[in-house]
């Protein structure tokens, strides 16, 4: 292929990975601002599970409510941690809500109906991957050494236990054995005591503001994507298709690469079930919606690095261990 050509398959490429994620991210970043404008987030947090495994769980089943792909979720997560949600369940949610939803599995399952088998292990990977590395977090004591400054610092604070003496004139008493402190903020109007028409500005603004913040980190993710795909040849790809492990090896690595939203990616993978093993098609379907080369910039606004890391690490051993017992079986 000519370097013409190469470039113009890749723009192609890069094109149509923009076209087919931002509505998604759109979705997410707008389910993120009514979250944020409309809903009351004490009367969401009191509804959720404080066990960390029950959490987890709530959580990876949230895609129902919220029926977003890999780009839309993580502005969703991002605010359910800074309404004060614990790890379990934003963690939960963040890897299992682009699989966990109703459009996913109904694409899922128009694409392999000749093949149930792979409908219901998706589903059940995903959500027993989400629900584990959920749980995880859960144990931890603080999770803002985890996660980007920006979004510990609009993490609520923990109750802290307080001297009911005045301190260094920090202090004033508000009521009998309760101070107030100066240094704070006065209490702010909650965005739901506010009018509609001011709230409806308000999401405006904010869907702004994160649009232009993921929105860049989307295009590099994408262009990323769209020239390793231009530069690996197809032939290589699917001469790996046949052996136990390499397949499943081949295919989290092409789901990472390809960042096909995972509203399509059962389309993209039934192309390879005449030439790959149901492991492998599993752990694409399984892995590429948690982690891919477009959303781990976004994921990024949310997590450090080494976080990251941790995270990847624990879902790719998962992904590979479940997916290699399907392979071994159906040997």
């Amino acid at each position: 292929m000519s370097l013409s050509n190469q470039f113009s398959s890749g723009f192609t490429l890069f094109l149509s990975l923009l076209v087919e994620a931002i509505p998604f991210l759109l979705l997410g970043v707008v389910v993120s601002g009514l979250l944020l404008l409309f809903v009351n987030e004490r009367k969401l947090i009191a509804l959720l599970p404080r066990n960390p495994l029950l959490g987890a769980l709530a959580g990876s089943v949230m895609g129902f409510l919220f029926p977003v792909c890999e780009c839309g979720n993580v502005p969703v997560a991002r605010r359910l941690l800074m309404q004060g949600v614990s790890a379990p369940v934003a963690i939960g949610f963040l890897l299992a809500a682009p699989t966990i939803n109703p459009v996913v599995m109904w694409v899922t399952w128009t694409a392999f109906r000749d093949q149930p088998e792979i409908v219901v292990l998706r589903v059940v990977f995903s959500l027993a991957i989400a629900t584990l590395v959920g749980c995880i977090f859960g144990t931890q004591a603080d999770l803002k050494p985890f996660l980007q400054p920006a979004v510990a610092a609009a993490m609520p604070r923990p109750p802290v236990v307080e001297s009911s003496f005045l301190v260094s004139g920090s202090y004033l008493l508000d009521k009998p054995g309760q101070p107030l402190r100066l240094d704070a903020s006065l209490p702010q109007i909650m965005p739901e005591a506010k009018p509609v028409g001011d709230r409806l500005k308000l999401l405006l603004e904010n869907t702004v503001q994160e649009l232009r913040e993921l929105g860049g980190i989307l295009v590099l993710g994408s262009l990323i994507a769209a020239v390793i795909q231009v530069a690996v040849p197809r032939e290589v790809v699917l001469g790996l298709g046949q052996g136990p492990v390499i397949s499943i090896l081949t295919m989290m690595l092409l789901g990472g690469i390809i960042s096909i939203c995972s509203t399509v990616d059962s389309f993209f993978a039934l192309a390879f079930a005449s030439t790959f093993t149901s492991g492998s098609l599993l752990a694409f379907l399984v892995f590429g919606p948690m982690f891919d080369l477009k959303s781990l910039g976004l994921l990024l606004t949310i997590f450090r690095p080494r976080a990251m890391i941790y995270i990847v690490a624990i879902v790719a051993q998962m992904t590979f261990l479940l997916t290699l017992f399907v392979n071994l079986r159906l040997s």
